[in-house]
């Protein structure tokens, strides 16, 4: 056993000192034409900065799915309320008017039948939200409370930092409790722990019981998939939304007041511009403000959607006054562009390898040609085919694997670029370092093989007496 060991032992080396002879000869040849050892890599460079750039793009185009699936929720259908709708006068051929139609808009009742009449809906989360201001201890911003209902949180895979959810008792009856973003909690509570604390939102004053966990959302992302950022919002149970801060159901004579002194500064300066928001607010008839809706089975998405759609249609009296979005399918269609975007590059980068080995491989062949007698000297002086096989290898894989290193670091670049530029999240990995200098590799031993068989298999005698 000792001797086989010692064996192997021995062959190993031999290898290792054999690569490293045939690495220090093909340096030294390299290094006598470096311009034009230079050229011949650009292929492979380009080759491997493609590889790197769509390794990147895939691996970012993963996270970031990853990332909206959390925001959103896995199987959700998300439901929310078209507040203008702009219409057309229809021809009427018979002479007869057709009664203008009534919706009661997207309520509280919605989702109930929702969740009871389709079998295959696990449960609906009911939002509203509110733009106010919150105020505590002289301190006052401009914010959002956001009446929900126990499975928001759950839905959306929205995680507490301290304290407790809401309690049976505390949405049925409608308490004044909140629980509150992380932002909120560090620019009204930088001192103390908020649980148990008051905080007013608007003119109503509400105990925090919970602090949500920091997850902030950037303003792409949330124009582009509809999700608000958490941190600085204000969330207090469905029913104390409905109670104590706004029902749209409901017609008060705070909202005839409004509407009457909108009215009138509107007729006092015909120019003066109506706040965007709270326009939308007054003209806003939906007493909700988005339905969450979590499907059992993701198979049972799309045909869950078109069953909302009809349903839904029915109880507004047939007045399409909602909008039914699956954000896995805006996900997927946003997946598949960016998979195009990657087999783009992927074909840029497979000819770009394809003609730089084709450049190594002529190379190596005039280089061949051109040490015909450097090979006859070798050969005289001992040198096996092995050898010179080794040899000229060993050149054209240390040409492919110098443009594979400097490929890498333009590919880290271009990936920087494209998300700099482009918008596009990049992500280059340690795997994707390894895949692209293997390819490089590859393709230096596979546009190699020919030219260093050839010259291997010169006759010595014949190489030197060439002039």
């Amino acid at each position: 056993m000792s001797s086989v060991r010692e064996r192997l032992a021995y062959l190993r080396g031999q290898f290792i000192a054999h690569v490293a002879f045939s690495m220090r000869i093909a340096l030294v040849a390299v290094g006598h034409n470096k311009l034009r050892a230079s050229l011949t890599s650009l292929g492979i460079l380009f080759g491997v900065a493609s590889v790197i750039a769509m390794l990147a793009i895939g691996k970012g185009a993963e996270q970031e799915i990853l990332e909206q699936m959390r925001l959103l929720g896995s199987n959700n259908v998300i439901v929310t309320p078209l507040v203008e709708q702009k219409e057309e006068q229809a021809k009427d051929e018979t002479g007869m008017k057709e009664p203008k139609k009534y919706s009661p808009g997207l309520t509280f009742y919605d989702a109930d039948a929702i969740r009871s009449v389709i079998s295959e809906v696990e449960t609906t989360s009911s939002e509203v939200v509110l733009q106010t201001s919150v105020t505590r201890e002289g301190r006052r911003r401009t914010g959002k409370v956001v009446g929900v209902d126990t499975t928001y949180f759950r839905l959306l895979n929205l995680t507490l930092a301290s304290g407790d959810w809401f309690n049976a008792t505390q949405v049925e009856y409608g308490r004044p409790v909140a629980i509150v973003g992380h932002g909120v909690r560090t620019r009204f509570f930088t001192t103390e722990d908020p649980i148990g604390k008051p905080i007013k939102a608007g003119d109503t004053w509400l105990t925090v019981v919970g602090v949500l966990d920091d997850r902030t959302v950037s303003k792409e992302t949330s124009e582009r998939l509809g999700v608000r950022d958490p941190n600085m919002d204000v969330f207090v149970p469905l029913h104390t939304m409905l109670g104590r801060f706004r029902n749209r159901a409901q017609l008060t004579t705070r909202d005839i007041e409004q509407a009457a002194r909108a009215q009138n500064s509107n007729n006092n300066d015909a120019s003066a511009a109506t706040d965007e928001e709270t326009r939308a607010e007054r003209t806003n008839y939906h007493q909700l403000d988005r339905i969450v809706v979590r499907v059992k089975d993701a198979a049972a998405v799309p045909p869950v959607a078109e069953i909302m759609q009809r349903m839904l249609a029915r109880r507004h009296n047939n007045v399409i006054d909602f909008e039914i979005t699956v954000p896995e399918l805006l996900l997927k269609q946003e997946q598949r562009t960016k998979t195009i975007f990657n087999i783009v590059l992927g074909a840029i980068a497979s000819i770009s390898l394809i003609v730089g080995g084709i450049g190594i491989m002529n190379i190596m062949l005039a280089s061949v040609l051109e040490r015909i007698k450097e090979i006859g000297v070798r050969r005289a002086m001992g040198a096996t085919r092995k050898d010179i096989l080794a040899q000229f290898l060993s050149e054209a894989v240390l040409i492919s694997v110098a443009g594979g290193v400097a490929g890498i670091l333009l590919g880290g670049g271009l990936s920087f670029g494209i998300e700099r530029i482009a918008g596009i999240r990049t992500l280059v990995s340690a795997i994707s370092v390894f895949v692209a200098f293997g390819v490089s590799f590859s393709v230096g031993l596979l546009f190699g093989i020919v030219p260093a068989y050839r010259a291997a298999r010169q006759d010595p005698v014949v190489c030197l007496r060439y002039e």
